[in-house]
């Protein structure tokens, strides 16, 4: 009696045993052939998967899985469209330094060049946006995988991507495969002594000193020895939108209600994690001194001395080095509470922070932006203290973002994500998925703060058109039993609506149809659109607020539910207001 010899795997399984050995253990994706063969390969072998409506959201996912594990999150997509669709993805892995790791399917390989189903140079396209493009053979499967894993990983983060076509995904390679090799954290760099000596003295001598930490600090998981730093020599610091959390919101060194006097007073500023960018004024004037002395540190050195960087004292290096090597250096150095700048800032926080304190107790009908918000912070922080560390903030859209990143404390690191360095709109429930799988399982990778265990409540601020960008997504919430909490901020437009008044916004939308003047401007959205019901029609909860007892009652329910909830918020339309982004106001020099 003859016995079959048995079979090789196939490439979908060779695939997902790679994965596996990477210590993958979620994938975000949508499927379609071939590679619904990859992902049921993986889920065999006991890797989440998890399927969306879009692959723009699953590739912002992976990203934002990327930022709060610390390492790649995976995104397998199908070829072509697929492709296209991910290269939003792409550029939020490069431009927020999120690593990623894209698998896609396409054409077989014999087809190329002929018009194969959804045939695409998938390669020649990427390779100017991604730090490794690869398409294996079936013998090295494994190493091609790891190759991009890696290259996603280490030094400044990005997307790694395969090319996988549909022969090499269901072929069988006919001798031996190479094994995957583990990658391990990547060595970490430091800083010379001489470099060192030289930023040590500047902080000694600096009369308004400051640190400012970028969510670079937060990714790094540096908090411990950055608090130590801090503690130690005295230094306010000030966190960026996703830098909050990296020391708690309550420290009495933090200067985020300061903002404006701290950026515009200091003299010397280390800047941990952080770019010079749009969100940082570029360290110009006005917003910066003129002669302030910029010390980057970065693992980038492309970053170093970058618009108004100081190249001579920039450190290119990791965070979870520099700083004890820094911290070492100034041992015995406090920094004098009692010079001006300290008291500078002081008085602005108390200014500031007595004017926050009027705003949210203007009680309009309908609401604003700080009464909400207001009522949805003292709800939450008393179902949940900050301190404690089991809410994560998402929030997108300009003025739902904007203000909303000072009015909800954070006292632990990667509690709090946004639209970050591109201002990407559509990224807020693709993150809202990924906090809730790297937090919320027994195996989940991002736990942060003090709690150990899986319980984070993941809490969506979403303006109403950036709730637009990825709603389907709210299904894939209810597929997957994922118990996540979203305010839809509805003011009828982009920026701000049309009217506050229903039958003048009708009138309006008539005049647009008829081709007159004074219709619907270009910022409009549909009045009073039922947001909720994208939380009912697939087994969540709805809620329809307009007071604030509704939406105190409604963020309560919301809270406590065990499925998906859609709180939609009418308020003011604001529609006299000048269009403008916070962010931007006052940033360029006079």
């Amino acid at each position: 009696m003859t016995t079959e010899p048995i079979p090789y795997p196939t490439g979908a399984k060779v695939i997902a045993q790679a994965l596996q050995k990477l210590g993958i253990k979620v994938i975000f994706g949508l499927v379609g052939i071939p590679i619904v063969q990859i992902a049921e390969e993986s889920i065999a072998l006991g890797i989440r998967f998890i399927a969306f409506r879009n692959e723009q959201a699953c590739s912002y996912a992976a990203t934002a899985y990327g930022y709060l594990t610390g390492r790649p999150g995976v995104c397998l997509i199908v070829g072509g469209p697929g492709v296209l669709h991910a290269m939003a993805g792409i550029g939020n892995s490069s431009m927020n330094a999120f690593p990623m790791l894209l698998l896609a399917g396409s054409c077989e390989t014999h087809l190329v060049t002929k018009g194969g189903f959804q045939e695409l140079d998938a390669i020649s396209l990427l390779t100017p946006h991604v730090k490794a493009a690869v398409r294996p053979s079936l013998d090295t499967i494994r190493q091609s995988i790891t190759h991009a894993y890696r290259n996603a990983w280490y030094g400044r983060p990005g997307t790694g991507f395969v090319d996988l076509p549909a022969d090499i995904i269901q072929g069988r390679p006919e001798g031996h495969v190479t094994e995957t090799i583990m990658v391990p954290t990547a060595p970490r760099g430091g800083i010379d002594p001489e470099r060192l000596a030289q930023v040590a003295e500047l902080l000694r001598s600096a009369k308004a000193p400051l640190v400012v930490l970028g969510k670079g600090a937060a990714y790094a998981r540096a908090e411990h020895k950055i608090r130590q730093l801090i503690d130690e020599t005295g230094i306010p610091f000030l966190p960026t939108p996703m830098g909050k959390g990296v020391l708690p919101d309550s420290h009495h060194l933090n200067t985020s209600s300061a903002r404006s006097a701290a950026l515009k007073n200091a003299d010397v500023v280390l800047i941990l994690g952080a770019r010079l960018n749009w969100i940082l004024h570029f360290g110009d004037e006005p917003k910066w001194a003129a002669n302030v002395k910029l010390i980057q540190v970065d693992i980038s050195a492309e970053e170093i001395g970058k618009n108004n960087g100081d190249a001579e004292h920039g450190i290119v290096g990791d965070i979870n080095v520099v700083v004890p090597q820094l911290t070492a250096a100034l041992v015995g150095f406090k920094y004098d509470s009692t010079l001006p700048y300290l008291q500078t800032l002081q008085a602005s926080k108390a200014k500031n922070e007595a004017n926050a304190a009027k705003t949210v107790q203007i009680v309009k009908s309908p609401m604003g932006y700080h009464q909400v918000f207001d009522v949805i912070k003292r709800t939450l922080n008393k179902l949940s203290p900050p301190e404690d560390g089991n809410v994560v903030y998402i929030s997108e859209g300009a003025n739902t973002m904007d203000i909303s990143r000072s009015a909800f404390p954070v006292e632990h690191p990667r509690l709090r994500m946004d639209a970050g360095t591109h201002a990407t709109m559509g990224v807020g429930l693709g993150y809202a998925i990924a906090a809730h799988a790297a937090y919320n399982h027994p195996d989940a990778e991002g736990c942060s703060g003090p709690s150990t265990s899986a319980n984070k409540k993941i809490v969506c601020l979403e303006g109403d058109s950036a709730f637009g960008f990825s709603m389907p997504e709210v299904e894939t919430m209810a597929r997957y039993n994922m118990d996540i909490l979203i305010f839809v901020i509805n003011n009828g437009g982009i920026y701000h609506g049309d009217s506050d008044e229903e039958d003048q916004w009708l009138r309006l939308q008539e005049n647009t149809q008829k081709g007159e003047k004074g219709g619907l401007r270009s910022t409009s959205l549909g009045w009073e659109v039922g947001y909720e019901k994208m939380a009912e029609m697939c087994g969540g909860k709805g809620f329809l607020v307009r007071t604030g007892e509704e939406l105190e009652r409604a963020t309560e329910e919301g809270f406590k539910s065990k499925v998906p909830v859609v709180v939609n918020v009418i308020i003011e339309s604001g529609s006299n207001k000048k269009l403008e982004f916070a962010w931007q106001k006052s940033g360029a020099k006079k």
